[in-house]
C-alpha cells in the first residue's frame, strides 16, 4: 500500500500525515495547535496565538523578494467529526486512518479532514521549505471554523500585516473562488408533554441510514436525502394509521452536514406490527425510487427495545410531526447572477429529544441578506404556528465578489500560463471565512483555491491526489508572482 508521505508533493503530504495523527475535531484543536507551535518555534519562526486561539506564524521573504507585498496563507485547524454507525472511533483520541485508494486519499469509516487539512498542510509545507520563492509570509490558522467560525469571528485588527489573503479552503481544482454565502443558525424548541404508555403496546426503534449526507453548502443542490426529513415524512404518513406513540426522535450531528442517519423510538398496538413492517417496506421502496439517482441506498431498520416509562402526549406528538414535515429543507432558490450556484438554502441538521422539548438545529445559508431574512421569516412563522420558540445566532456575512481583485487576476493568469486553459471564476454557496476577515481587514485582497475534495463532512470524504499536486504547483507559482509593494 502506498504511504501518504510518498505522494507528490511530499512536503505537503508529510504534513497531512502528521495532521491526521493528531486528533483535531472542532472545539478540540489544542493538541494540534500545540504541535504546530512547538514545531514553528523550533524552526525559529515567529508564532502568536491570539485571544481566541488562532495561530499567526510569520516567515521572512526569501533573498531578493523582501519588497514583495505581504501574503497571508489561511486555513482552519479543525475538522468535521463524522463516522459510519459501525465504526468505533473517538475523534478526541483516535487518529484518522487515511489511506490511498487509486486516485484518491480516503479515511476508514470517518471523515478524512482534507477539509481543511490539505490547505493547512500546504501552508505549513511552505513554512518548512528552504527553497520555495516567496515574499514576506504570514500563515493564519483559525479555530472552530466548522462549528461556528469562532476563530474568524474573534480575529481582531492589528494581528495581520498582509495586503493579500489566499484562503485554501476551496474544494474544486480549476476553480477560483472570489465570493461565498453568509449564514445563520436557527435553534427551534418544540415543547413536549408526556403521558403514561399503554402497557400492552410493543416498543421499537426505527433507524434510517444508508444515505450519503455531505456538506450542506457544497452538496445541498444535489437532491440527496435528509435523514431527519425522511423520518418526519414517514411519521406524517403512518403515525395515525398505525397508532404510534412516539418516545424519541434523534437525527444528525452537525448543523452544516446533511444528516445521514436518524432514528425514532415508539410504541404501537401489537396488532399493528405487521402493518408497520409493511409500511416500512413500502416507504423504503418509494424513497429509493424517488432518490434512485441522487441517493439510492436508504435503509430502514426495525429493532425491538425495552418498554419506555413514558410516551409523548398526543397533541405534542402531532405538533412535532407536523412541524418537522412542514419545515422547509434544501435549496430555497438558485442564484440569478451566478449560474449553477445555490443562492439560499436551509439544512435541518440536528434533532434531539430532551425532557421538555425537541431541539432542532438548522443552518440557513444565502448569498444575499434578503434571502437569509426570508428563510428566517419562514421558520419564525412556522414556529409561531407550532407554539415553538426559535432563536437565531452565529450570523456571519457573505464574501461579496470583487471582479477587479488584483490577486484573483494573478491566480487566473498564473493558472492559464501553467495549464494553458482558463480556470472558472466562482462564487461558492458554502461559507468561507473571508467574509468575516473583511470586518477587521476591509482592504485586504482575497482569493480562495484548493484541490478537488468530494463529499466533505461525511465518511465518504476523499481528496484527489493529482489535484493536490496541481493546487501545490499553482500556489507556489502565485507566491512567486506576488508584486512589489507600491
Amino acid at each position: 500500500m502506498t504511504a501518504l508521505n510518498q505522494l507528490y508533493p511530499q512536503p505537503l503530504w508529510q504534513w497531512f500525515e502528521q495532521i491526521c495523527a493528531i486528533p483535531h475535531p472542532s472545539k478540540h484543536e489544542q493538541a494540534l495547535s500545540n504541535h504546530i507551535q512547538q514545531w514553528a518555534k523550533g524552526k525559529g519562526l515567529s508564532v502568536v496565538e491570539d485571544k481566541v486561539g488562532n495561530l499567526i506564524i510569520r516567515k521572512p521573504a526569501t533573498p531578493g523578494m523582501e519588497n514583495r507585498k505581504i501574503v497571508v496563507l489561511q486555513a482552519h485547524i479543525d475538522m468535521v467529526p463524522q463516522k459510519n454507525a459501525d465504526k468505533v472511533h473517538d475523534f478526541e483520541k483516535d487518529p484518522i486512518e487515511a489511506y490511498v485508494d487509486g486516485e484518491w486519499v480516503k479515511a476508514k469509516g470517518t471523515t478524512l479532514g482534507s477539509d481543511n487539512g490539505i490547505g493547512m498542510a500546504s501552508a505549513l509545507a511552505v513554512l518548512a521549505s528552504d527553497d520555495i520563492k516567496h515574499g514576506p509570509l504570514e500563515v493564519l490558522l483559525t479555530i472552530d471554523e466548522e462549528a461556528g467560525m469562532t476563530g474568524a469571528f474573534g480575529l481582531e485588527a492589528g494581528y495581520l500585516d498582509a495586503e493579500i489573503l489566499i484562503n485554501t479552503d476551496s474544494e474544486q481544482e480549476g476553480e477560483i473562488y472570489m465570493g461565498c454565502a453568509g449564514g445563520v443558525d436557527a435553534q427551534i424548541s418544540v415543547p413536549l408533554s408526556w403521558q403514561a404508555p399503554e402497557l400492552s403496546n410493543q416498543s421499537f426503534k426505527l433507524t434510517l441510514s444508508g444515505i450519503k449526507g455531505g456538506h450542506s453548502g457544497v452538496n445541498i443542490h444535489l437532491g440527496r436525502g435528509n435523514a431527519n426529513k425522511l423520518l418526519a415524512r414517514f411519521l406524517f404518513k403512518y403515525s395515525d394509521e398505525l397508532a404510534l406513540e412516539l418516545v424519541d426522535f434523534t437525527g444528525g450531528s452537525l448543523r452544516n452536514a446533511i444528516p445521514r442517519e436518524a432514528s425514532i423510538s415508539f410504541m404501537l398496538p401489537a396488532e399493528n406490527v405487521d402493518a408497520l413492517k409493511q409500511a416500512i417496506s413500502d416507504f423504503q421502496a418509494v424513497v429509493r425510487a424517488e432518490l434512485a439517482i441522487a441517493d439510492p441506498s436508504m435503509l430502514l431498520t426495525l429493532a425491538s427495545i425495552d418498554a419506555p416509562a413514558k410516551v409523548m402526549g398526543e397533541d405534542a406528538q402531532n405538533c412535532l410531526i407536523d412541524f418537522l414535515h412542514a419545515c422547509p429543507n434544501g435549496v430555497m432558490r438558485m442564484s440569478d447572477e451566478v449560474a449553477g450556484v445555490t443562492e439560499t438554502s436551509l439544512n435541518v441538521g440536528v434533532i434531539n429529544t430532551e425532557q421538555e422539548s425537541v431541539e432542532i438545529l438548522c443552518l440557513i445559508r444565502s448569498l444575499i441578506d434578503s434571502g437569509r431574512d426570508e428563510v428566517q421569516g419562514m421558520l419564525n412563522a412556522l414556529a409561531n404556528l407550532a407554539g415553538a420558540s426559535i432563536e437565531f445566532s452565529g450570523a456571519y456575512p457573505g464574501w461579496k465578489p470583487d471582479n477587479s481583485s488584483p490577486v484573483m487576476a494573478i491566480v487566473r493568469d498564473t493558472y492559464n500560463d501553467i495549464y494553458k486553459k482558463d480556470p472558472t471564476i466562482m462564487v461558492i454557496h458554502a461559507g468561507l471565512e473571508c467574509g468575516l476577515f473583511k470586518e477587521p481587514y476591509p482592504t485586504m485582497d482575497m482569493v480562495s483555491i484548493g484541490p478537488t475534495i468530494r463529499y466533505p463532512h461525511s465518511p465518504d470524504e476523499m481528496v484527489n491526489i493529482e489535484t493536490v499536486g496541481q493546487y501545490w504547483q499553482l500556489l507556489l507559482a502565485v507566491l512567486e508572482r506576488i508584486p512589489e509593494k507600491a
